[in-house]
């Protein structure tokens, strides 16, 4: 019976892990979003920089960029839905979004994963993408730093005092080791801010995390 049990969750789990869609990941099913906002001078730091030259090449100097506009419910969130629109994105509707997602990788991922959760076509939903990254007005004290370091709790509250009506409930600070790494930040479905339970206490907690410069 134990064995049963076990083999049963194993499976579930391995479902799920494989990312591919539930029978109720139907697309334009959330509750809300979370726009979340990377920190590239981290993402370029790392091993993963020598895959990204259009991010992390010479002459590179991202500082927040759109890592995705991701469909999001109250508990989990839907991934991989099926739509009429086509898997891959075309450059041509990507590339005029290159200085805030700076590749064609990293826009289809998105798409294939979250975007075509929204309900949204491919078009409407970088159009969206674009409208929720303009929303946010960006700390200039992060945003311009060099090598500093900041407490989760300030990077938040810095967020919050520069963007009326955003909340520390509505954000989470994320931190790849003691470095930063991403602003998760929960709108509406017509991109006002809102809280988010889940969300919030999956941020990081830490003291001292280090905020590379950008190049």
């Amino acid at each position: 019976m134990f064995q049963r049990i076990f083999i049963s969750l194993l499976a579930t789990f391995l479902f799920i892990s494989s990312g591919v869609s539930r029978a109720d990941d139907k697309a334009g099913n959330f509750d809300f979003y979370v726009l979340a906002l990377s920190w590239s001078p981290t993402f370029c730091d790392g091993k993963r920089a020598k895959n990204s030259p259009e991010q992390c090449g010479d002459g590179k100097k991202f500082g927040f960029i759109v890592h995705g506009l991701w469909p999001q419910n109250e508990s989990g969130y839907p991934q991989n839905c099926s739509t009429s629109e086509p898997r891959r994105v075309p450059e041509a509707l990507g590339r005029p979004y290159f200085d805030i997602m700076p590749s064609m990788g990293l826009i289809g991922h998105q798409w294939r994963k979250h975007g075509s959760c929204s309900g949204l076509s491919q078009k409407a939903y970088l159009e969206t993408t674009r409208a929720a990254f303009n929303k946010i007005k960006l700390p200039s004290d992060i945003s311009t730093a060099n090598a500093t370091s900041f407490s989760a709790e300030e990077i938040e509250q810095k967020f919050v005092a520069a963007n009326p009506g955003l909340t520390a409930e509505s954000i989470a600070v994320n931190c790849e080791k003691d470095k930063f790494e991403e602003v998760r930040i929960c709108m509406t479905k017509d991109l006002g801010f809102r809280a988010c339970q889940e969300v919030d206490r999956g941020g990081c907690r830490l003291k001292r995390i280090t905020v590379p410069p950008t190049k």
